[in-house]
């Protein structure tokens, strides 16, 4: 119930909270393994650029350029300009942390290049992913004042868009740190010790994209519940 500026909301505690607990939970322990595993040092002196170099002309794709990118695990592939961006520890860092990162941002450039369907899929739903999350709520508050649970469901389908495509990331993801860990151990160049430590950070990046598809689930269970509601006003 309402209280000046302030409304409970017993679904979100329900329903969400544990959600985004996780999550937060994910984000740390994705940093923290990060931290722990970038003391373990490459002995070939490896950094993260030349670790994803690596695997780019392994693939065939001379072609893919590495730039510096600010931030902190920043990391990211731009399919529009074929360019992976690292974040500065990941770039000049010469340890198996750096190493797994770099490695799974190439695996995305390959992924792309034979065009792997998730990704596929997942790159060709972000305009209607965009306008679904824009649209939602308008839509499901529009329904429950003028009484409209058509409306309403309507904005839960345009959120469910995002849910899917926190669903469609997790191969994709998957998939890359898989293509990561292959290359680091058919290279030849590092030891078990560097190739444990890498797979433990992209594990723990993993649980970012798990939690992340929990926490869209919980809203879209909430927003279902929500219009529901409003037909039953009706």
């Amino acid at each position: 119930m309402p209280y000046g500026f302030f409304y409970f909301d017993p679904l979100y505690v329900i329903l969400v909270l544990p959600a985004v607990i996780l999550a937060l939970w994910a984000q740390w322990n994705v940093n923290h393994t990060f931290q722990k595993y970038s003391r373990v040092p490459t002995h070939p002196g490896m950094t993260g650029k030349e670790a994803a170099r690596l695997v780019l002309d392994r693939n065939g794709l001379h072609h893919v350029q590495i730039e510096l990118v600010n931030g902190k695990l920043s990391d990211h592939f731009d399919p529009r300009n074929n360019v992976i961006r690292l974040s500065d520890e990941v770039y000049h860092g010469g340890n198996a942390a750096a190493i797994g990162v770099a490695a799974h941002e190439a695996g995305h450039a390959v992924q792309y290049d034979e065009g792997y369907v998730p990704m596929k899929i997942r790159s060709a739903i972000i305009p209607a992913t965009n306008i679904g999350s824009n649209l939602s709520l308008p839509l499901i508050l529009l329904g429950i004042v003028f009484g409209v649970p058509a409306l309403a469901y309507a904005g839960v389908i345009a959120f469910s868009l995002s849910t899917l495509f926190q669903l469609i990331t997790l191969p994709v993801e998957f998939n890359a740190s898989r293509r990561a860990m292959t290359a680091i151990r058919e290279c030849g160049r590092f030891g078990e010790e560097e190739a444990g430590a890498a797979r433990k950070v992209l594990s723990a990046a993993a649980m970012t994209y798990l939690a992340a598809l929990a926490v869209s689930l919980a809203n879209l269970l909430r927003l279902v519940v929500i219009a529901s509601g409003s037909r039953r006003r009706d």
